[in-house]
């Protein structure tokens, strides 16, 4: 008794009155299907989960070093009301209805906010046209809940750049150390998905820039078949690699996220087949996807003995404990690579990039790769304290994509890579590939710039236009890691069953420390 009086005089303090407990966050770690599912039952609205996810932004953002969101939308909390009474209504457009959804900062949103790549040169980038891809989404009743941070110029405008860090949003933070590398390049969106800032985020990739920071900071992403989504409006590279794709906490949620995204564009010729190609893609999930299934272990993409490669070996029997009947793939070594991709790279984004500011509002004043090179030359405090532009100025001495050099670099670098990853397949009799995505994440350095150690699996992927999942599978001393999938062109359902089969077993996400 004289103890239950003692917690109680705590409990009342100097007021006399019961402090409250603090009431539960209803967006914290919840699903799309949880979510969904609270709305319908009248718990939750697509106006409070807004506001849930708002006061997670402002209440841990910027105090835990994060810094993954750069702007919000301020419509946001309307276009949630206004989705809210479409339910009441009785229309609820599909499993995206009301899901607050953020959007890297290198693709347009209508909003009143600029598309800024993380740059100052696009700080006045106010297009008030929707990427195709935002515009799907909100179709399908996302609310766009603001822009993430990114690594400036979606990290190709130095080769010594420090990954998650831009002029306009700062550097951010790991979602489970913030003193470690996000990984770029939609680094916000990887940290942000992790804290429950939103559910869902829209990233985009080059070559390992959705599935790098989903891996580091413990998500599902996917970077998918070349075609099946729009790239129109997005800040681009490279027209060979760049594409937008889905990340989330859960294979479930990426897959009913790729659903809404997928779709042709006539603006991108790309996409002529992505209507007729794409399916609902969390239909097909099921526990028992791996049954049977020959997939193709990567033995020598993990980064040779270590800690990686030991929790690549403990997700290796849970793959097995799915069903899949392991195949070891002891030399996939390739050469030639590196160097057609770079040559297609500088190229394309020299074309691409001018070709993109051309379309911009007359409020931005660089309006080609050479007047961003000047730019950032009068704002070398701001814009490139850490490191330079050698990637920018060696793209603007290219010669156009009618260069001879260049045209037989393009077919070199898909040719290549997808002859390569198709071999693999066929020789070995495998449905799909595995490996670590990617290191653990490393200690973010201002002087030094980017530290990648250990495996990386984004480039085959990238270059073949093939699409490329990734899984959580462990975690070593508190730092996530991920699994790669990686199959042909269009076998993005496949992947995801595979991908979902797995963490069925692995359940190997583990929230980070909040």
């Amino acid at each position: 008794m004289k103890r239950l009086v003692f917690l109680l005089s705590i409990a009342v303090g100097l007021g006399g009155a019961v402090q409250a407990a603090p009431k539960p966050d209803p967006v914290r770690e919840a699903s799309v299907d949880q979510l969904q599912s609270a709305m319908a039952r009248g718990e939750l609205s697509a106006e409070a989960i807004t506001r849930a996810s708002i006061r997670r932004i402002e209440a841990f953002d910027k105090s835990r070093q994060l810094n993954a969101v750069i702007a919000l939308n301020p419509d946001a909390l309307a276009e949630a009301r206004a989705l809210d009474a479409e339910r009441k209504a009785g229309k609820v457009r599909g499993p995206l209805h009301g899901i607050p959804v953020l959007i890297k900062d290198n693709v347009e949103t209508r909003d009143a906010i600029p598309t800024t790549a993380g740059s100052l040169a696009l700080k006045d980038n106010v297009t008030g046209r929707d990427a195709p891809v935002v515009a799907r989404l909100r179709a399908a009743g996302a609310v766009i809940l603001g822009k993430t941070n990114l690594s400036e110029w979606a990290n190709i405008r130095s080769t010594r750049s420090m990954s998650g860090w831009s002029a306009v949003g700062g550097l951010t933070g790991n979602a489970y150390d913030a003193r470690r590398s996000a990984c770029g390049s939609s680094s916000g969106s990887g940290t942000a998905v992790a804290w429950s800032f939103a559910a869902l985020a829209v990233g985009t990739e080059t070559d390992g820039s959705v599935v790098c920071p989903s891996a580091m900071n413990g998500l599902v992403g996917l970077k998918p078949s070349m075609g099946l989504i729009s790239r129109t409006h997005v800040v681009p590279i490279s027209h060979s690699q760049d594409i937008p794709g889905p990340m989330g906490r859960s294979v479930r949620d990426v897959a009913l996220m790729l659903s809404a995204m997928a779709g042709s564009d006539p603006a991108d010729p790309v996409t002529q087949e992505a209507d007729a190609r794409k399916v609902d893609y969390a239909a097909g999930l099921s526990p028992d996807a791996l049954k049977g299934v020959r997939i193709g272990v990567l033995r020598d993409r993990t980064g040779g003995p270590g800690k990686v490669e030991t929790a690549f070996n403990a997700a290796l029997k849970h793959l097995e404990a799915a069903g899949a009947v392991l195949v070891d793939i002891t030399d996939s070594s390739i050469e030639g690579l590196d160097a057609a991709e770079l040559n297609v790279l500088q190229t394309e984004l020299k074309a691409d990039l001018n070709a993109y500011l051309a379309t911009t509002p007359s409020t931005v004043k660089t309006r080609t790769l050479s007047d961003v090179i000047a730019f950032n030359k009068t704002e070398v405090v701001r814009e490139m304290p850490f490191f330079g532009q050698e990637f920018f100025e060696a793209a603007e001495k290219t010669n156009g994509l009618d260069d001879p050099a260049y045209k037989a670099a393009a077919t070199r670098a898909k040719s290549f890579a997808r002859s390569h990853i198709d071999g693999l397949l066929s020789a070995y009799g495998v449905a799909l590939l595995v490996a670590p995505t990617y290191g653990l994440p490393w200690l973010s350095d201002e002087v030094n710039g980017d530290q990648f150690s250990g495996p990386s699996a984004s480039q085959w992927p990238a270059m073949s236009g093939y699409p490329h999942l990734t899984v959580p599978m462990g975690q070593v001393q508190g730092l996530p890691l991920g699994m790669s999938f990686i199959g042909t062109q269009w076998s993005d359902a496949k992947l995801l069953s595979a991908g979902y089969a797995f963490e069925q077993v692995a359940k190997a996400r583990v929230a980070p420390n909040q």
